[in-house]
């Protein structure tokens, strides 16, 4: 099985916003040794989920792992997310996908805070 990540964020109107996620997400992949990653977005930005996950499988992969850009498990999480996911799975038979948890709730998150917090 070949695997692959897609970095799932909201979008925003305002594209330096994005881009920022592009960016970030860029910077995971290379701390990760990402070999196939996607950025995508749930609205206002591109690819959507559906369009990232083609790009991925078209390059041979069919494991994707799907890493939401989100801080809670809000309605996009809960809702949104596993019906595009579902439908990915279906346009496209024999892959797997899996989705992370959110951001909340990672032992990381609570350091990021505080240097904030430190830091400004």
């Amino acid at each position: 099985m070949k695997a692959g990540v897609i970095f799932f964020a909201h979008g925003s109107r305002i594209e330096s916003a994005n881009e920022a996620v592009r960016a970030i997400a860029a910077e995971a992949a290379r701390l990760a040794a990402l070999e196939r990653y996607a950025v995508a977005f749930l609205e206002l930005g591109t690819p959507d989920l559906p369009g990232a996950a083609e790009e991925l499988v078209a390059s041979g992969v069919d494991d994707i792992t799907v890493v939401p850009y989100f801080l809670t498990l809000g309605l996009h999480m809960q809702r949104d997310l596993p019906l595009i996911v579902t439908r990915i799975v279906a346009a496209h038979p024999g892959i797997q996908v899996r989705i992370t948890p959110p951001l909340d709730g990672h032992p990381g998150l609570a350091g990021v805070l505080a240097d904030r917090a430190r830091n400004g």
